[in-house]
């Protein structure tokens, strides 16, 4: 019984690595690194947090 639950736990691990690296190629595929790397949310946030007293 143990031997299953760690063998299903060794499929999920190996599934979510998968899903993983297809999705870094898709997003690294998708957008530049500019993009990427931009603060833009951080600047969105902040405007949208500033509060007038």
């Amino acid at each position: 019984m143990w031997i299953t639950i760690a063998n299903i736990g060794w499929v999920l691990s190996a599934a979510l690595l998968l899903w993983m690296l297809y999705d870094w190629f898709r997003v690294d595929t998708s957008y530049s690194e500019a993009t990427l790397t931009s603060s833009r949310e951080g600047e969105i946030e902040g405007v949208q947090e500033s509060h007038k007293v």
